[in-house]
């Protein structure tokens, strides 16, 4: 089953995500999600992010979340996980 991550950073929190970023990518790439990227806020600054990925269970997707090194960092204010199924 497919999940969407929807990720909101915490306001001012910038530096912070951009200092876990690469941990962050590296994460993406080694654990094969299937899309990821970050929301912009108005000025074009990352300001979130939407992943999706593949887990047998939910409780595997809020694993994979949890272990995330922008979710470790303290970077998100809300983390929200729906069941996500793709249709094109």
């Amino acid at each position: 089953m497919r999940y969407a991550l929807i990720c909101t950073d915490k306001p001012g929190h910038l530096s912070l995500r951009q200092a876990n970023r690469a941990a962050h990518v590296a994460y993406l790439k080694e654990t094969g999600v299937e899309m990821a990227g970050p929301f912009l806020d108005t000025s074009g600054d990352m300001c979130g992010s939407l992943i999706v990925l593949e887990a047998e269970t939910r409780a595997e997707a809020e694993a994979w979340a949890a272990n995330d090194p922008y979710a470790a960092a303290g970077l998100f204010s809300d983390v929200r996980i729906e069941a996500w199924n793709k249709v094109i």
